[in-house]
């Protein structure tokens, strides 16, 4: 069948001017090419390492603020499309979040596992991400600012972080938490 690209942010979340990501794609493929577009534009075609590209944004601006999204080629013919990923570049206003997790970052199979996200402002919302992922694994409130993982497995693993926002007349944005890794044995 038709090959599956997936396209995420490393790291994952808001960016601060001046700060810097990566656009990962990945396909199971690896002897074509990957164009990534821009707001619909062409924006380069990238080079195939194994079967992913990576694209840098580094001294980010509001330039490069925008949907991405890659197309993956085999001898000029689009072979698949990505999802659209959406890169925001916002200065950071709000405390530094602190994530945590319990029982702790390591865990057996079938474990129950809790995320919390915790910054010191009263009325803040905040995503919890998993690298790796185009979005979030959960939006979380003031009201609930933990997040469950009633039966963690494999898939659960890998580096987690937040980063929080309050909604008044615009959004006004945290920087990224510290990152943490779940390993599930």
């Amino acid at each position: 069948g038709a090959p599956t690209i997936s396209i995420f942010l490393k790291p994952p979340g808001v960016i601060p001017p001046g700060g810097s990501t990566t656009i990962c794609c990945i396909c199971q493929h690896d002897n074509g090419n990957f164009v990534l577009y821009k707001n619909g534009q062409q924006l380069r075609t990238l080079e195939l390492r194994g079967s992913r590209a990576e694209f840098s944004i580094s001294n980010a601006t509001q330039e490069d603020t925008g949907a991405y999204s890659c197309h993956y080629l085999d001898g000029g013919t689009v072979l698949a499309r990505s999802e659209t990923l959406e890169v925001m570049v916002q200065e950071f206003r709000l405390p530094k979040p602190v994530l945590s997790v319990l029982p702790g970052h390591e865990v057996a199979a079938g474990a129950y596992v809790i995320f919390r996200c915790t910054i010191a402002h009263s009325n803040a919302g905040c995503f919890l991400y998993l690298e790796g992922q185009i979005k979030a694994v959960d939006l979380l409130s003031k009201e609930q600012n933990y997040f469950n993982l009633s039966h963690v497995h494999k898939g659960n693993r890998g580096r987690y972080s937040c980063q929080c926002f309050t909604k008044g007349a615009s959004f006004e944005w945290s920087a990224v938490s510290k990152t943490l890794d779940l390993v599930v044995r």
